[in-house]
C-alpha cells in the first residue's frame, strides 16, 4: 500500500467512512479541525466539517456551535464562505475530500445523527472553553456518552 490516503480502495468505499469535525469558531474547535484533517488523511482522506446553528437555548448547559469572530463580519448570504475560509486557515486539507455542512438544531444530536448517516469513523470536537461546561455538561460530554462512533475531544 502506498502513502496515499485510501490507496487501493474503491472510490465508492472511500467516501463511506469520513472523519466528522464539529466547528464553532473557537480556539479549541480550530485545533480539533486541524486534528481531524490529519486523522482523515491517515484514514480514508474524507473530512466532513459541520457547523450547527442553534436558535434555541440548548439542553446541554448553554454550549453552542455558533459562528464567532471570523463569521461575524461576513454577509449572511456568504455563510458557507466563512466556513471555507476558517477551514483553510486552521487545517492542511491538501489531498482531502472535504464537505462543509451547516445544520440547525442541537449541536450534539446533529453531530451524532450525521455521524450515523455518513457512517463516520470518528467525531472530532473541541473541548468546551468555559469552565462551567466542564462540570454542568457539554456537547463533547454528551457525544462521548451517546455517539455510535469514537469521539475525540481536542483541548
Amino acid at each position: 500500500m502506498t502513502g496515499t490516503p485510501g490507496a487501493g480502495r474503491d472510490p465508492a468505499e472511500q467516501a463511506t467512512h469520513p472523519v466528522l469535525a464539529g466547528y464553532d469558531g473557537s480556539a479549541s474547535s480550530r485545533h480539533a479541525l486541524a486534528y481531524a484533517a490529519g486523522m482523515a488523511r491517515r484514514l480514508d482522506g474524507h473530512l466532513i466539517v459541520m457547523h450547527v446553528i442553534q436558535n434555541q437555548i440548548p439542553a446541554l448547559g448553554g454550549y453552542s456551535l455558533t459562528p464567532i469572530a471570523a463569521g461575524a463580519g461576513l454577509a449572511q448570504e456568504n455563510k458557507p464562505g466563512w466556513l471555507c475560509l476558517e477551514l483553510m486557515e486552521a487545517a492542511d486539507v491538501a489531498g482531502l475530500r472535504v464537505e462543509l455542512l451547516e445544520r440547525d438544531g442541537d449541536p450534539a444530536r446533529e453531530l451524532a445523527s450525521t455521524a450515523i448517516e455518513r457512517n463516520a469513523d470518528a467525531i472530532v470536537i473541541g473541548a468546551p472553553e468555559q469552565l462551567m461546561h466542564r462540570f454542568t455538561g457539554s456537547v463533547p460530554t454528551w457525544l462521548a456518552r451517546h455517539a455510535h462512533c469514537p469521539v475525540v475531544i481536542v483541548p
